[in-house]
């Protein structure tokens, strides 16, 4: 009788990967980054267990945008009291906090389970070329252009 094969968590190893977002499109690095962080480049993919790399991504900064949208995309948070809602444009994201746009794009991209939390904290997003995971020896991402 065959068996399903399901990785233990012990067998699991999460590798360090680094991307480069200069002149990439925000979209396009997101689902990569996304399908990293989730485990499903490896033969090994099982949707319970957390089986994804760490990925670094530097020059935040330097996200492309297609069309308009620098000027179009619009974010929004609350402060939880009526009225308390606030509005930013994806330009001015850019110039305050280049990092808390990749971030929102790769969380909405992630599936909203328990795991997802988890894959989050293995994110790991900077604005200029500098990053304190030298030690871990990320290799680079080839990005698919």
């Amino acid at each position: 009788m065959i068996k399903t094969y399901s990785p233990k968590p012990s067998e699991i190893t999460h590798d360090w990967y680094v991307i480069d977002a200069t002149d990439q499109a925000l979209g396009r690095l997101s689902t990569q980054a996304a399908t990293y962080l989730m485990g499903k480049h490896k033969p090994q993919f099982s949707g319970h267990i957390d089986c994804g790399d760490n990925i670094v991504i530097i020059n935040a900064s330097k996200i492309r945008l297609t069309g308009n949208k620098l000027e179009d995309k619009k974010y929004y948070r609350h402060s939880g009291y009526p009225g308390g809602i606030k509005e930013t444009s994806a330009a001015d994201l850019i110039e305050r906090n280049p990092a808390r746009i990749l971030e929102t794009a790769i969380a909405g991209m992630l599936p909203k389970n328990k795991l997802r939390d988890d894959r989050l904290y293995r994110l790991k997003v900077y604005p200029t070329a500098e990053h304190p995971h030298g030690p871990q020896s990320p290799k680079p991402l080839q990005e698919n252009k």
